[in-house]
């Protein structure tokens, strides 16, 4: 009977590998391995029809030697708390590995939003805030949004904080509305972050980004802000898909026609129809004819036998944890060059710590200077990895992690440990 994966498992996994290959003293990594805290709360709320349900929540607190907690909270039907603790993992190493002063957290709760109405997910989330209120704040832990959660969740986040608090907490949550404090340029943030990333890549390799044969599984937030300014850039978005399936033209979607046929999600990509475009499935969408893949769904989608049959040249992970270790050997013996998720995803969480940095300040900064920002961060971080890489001869993601541990455990040195 094949193990079930476990995402915690799998990055603990990865970090001890990157541990060895980079020679870093392993004094501290019991404590970078573990997380600092973790939080299961039960969520009672009163439905629209009366009844009272009671949901599952998470917050877990991997790290903050590096500042304060931060990482997204995510509504889906599978979440679990490993899911969580490795979610909360990636934050630390991500934030660590493109050098913002903040640690990982993230968060959770067990349900399918799309069962839900609008009023019932307000007293869900107002709910969950109320319940990780104590251990959460501008100075503390700030959450995001994640999978199935947006500017509106957070804006309600906000509110209960707040009221809790008896006055304004604009920084106490990012990825909000602008009206409340929200960041220009967050919401494509993520999106932008994978072209940009695709970008340094192919740079690297002596290739443009115009003309290239890209698939992105996943067309949520991320990967469907990262197909609007893929087909801006003039790459080739040869296939996209979402929950229901889906869709491969060879010579290129209409993207722009795509965005608004979903309309936010109002509708599905199996119902979409147009001339030359075949309906497939998401495992085809992960093994079609392209140059560049953009796994931008979930965790577990590149497994050992997928990576067998894979027909691209690069992966840019969009997703959190979306490759086995396993896929990442058969990717290393094919000569697929993968850019991990701790870089390559990270774009979310620099505009969050610019949000942060914006909300102290009481300032607001215009949408061309986030950009060029986050541009300039991804770069330097991009440099610091390629370098790792070929000092120690092996795989970007072996190099980023090598980068963001090495940060983590040097933190830890000169901090001590308390007591």
């Amino acid at each position: 009977m094949p193990k079930t994966y476990d995402p915690y498992e799998n990055v603990v996994a990865v970090m001890e590998e990157a541990m060895e290959k980079g020679g870093i003293d392993k004094k501290m990594f019991d404590i970078i391995k573990n997380p600092q805290r973790e939080t299961k709360v039960y969520l009672p709320v009163e439905m629209d029809d009366g009844t009272i349900r009671v949901f599952e929540g998470y917050r877990v607190q991997h790290s903050n030697i590096r500042g304060p907690f931060k990482g997204g909270i995510r509504f889906h039907k599978n979440v679990t708390l490993n899911e969580v603790k490795a979610l909360a993992t990636w934050m630390s190493l991500k934030c660590a590995v493109v050098n913002i002063p903040f640690g990982g957290a993230k968060g959770g709760i067990t349900v399918d939003p799309q069962t839900l109405s609008k009023g019932e997910l307000c007293r869900l989330t107002r709910r969950y805030t109320y319940a990780i209120e104590p251990i959460i704040g501008a100075d503390t832990d700030i959450p995001a949004p994640d999978v199935n959660t947006n500017a509106q969740t957070m804006a309600w986040v906000l509110d209960t904080y707040s009221m809790l608090h008896g006055k304004p907490c604009s920084g106490v949550v990012t990825g909000k509305p602008i009206e409340l404090g929200g960041s220009k340029g967050r919401n494509s943030a993520t999106g932008r972050g994978i072209v940009i990333s695709t970008k340094l890549l192919l740079k690297e390799h002596g290739k443009n980004l115009e003309g290239t044969r890209v698939a992105i599984q996943g067309m949520g937030n991320v990967g469907g802000n990262a197909a609007t300014i893929f087909a801006h850039r003039n790459a080739c978005v040869v296939a996209v898909s979402d929950v229901s399936g889906g869709v491969y033209k060879e010579n290129g979607l209409d993207i722009e026609e795509i965005t608004e046929f979903l309309d936010g999600g109002q509708r599905l990509l199996k119902d979409y129809q147009a001339e030359g475009v075949a309906h497939i499935s998401n495992e085809e969408i992960l093994t079609c004819d392209c140059e560049v893949l953009v796994p931008a769904a979930l965790e577990n989608q590149i497994t050992e036998d997928i990576a067998r049959k894979l027909k691209c040249s690069y992966i840019i992970e969009a997703a959190n944890g979306p490759t086995t270790k396993e896929a990442d050997k058969v990717l290393e013996d094919r000569g697929i060059i993968l850019v991990p998720d701790i870089f390559a995803n990270s774009g979310g969480v620099i505009v969050s710590y610019f949000e942060w940095v914006q909300n102290i300040q009481e300032l607001t900064w215009e949408r061309d200077t986030v950009k060029e920002k986050l541009e300039k961060i991804l770069s330097t971080a991009f440099e610091e990895i390629m370098e790792t890489s070929r000092k120690f001869n092996c795989s970007l993601r072996m190099g980023a992690y090598i980068v963001a541990l090495s940060r983590l455990i040097h933190t830890e040195e000169i901090k001590g440990l308390f007591p």
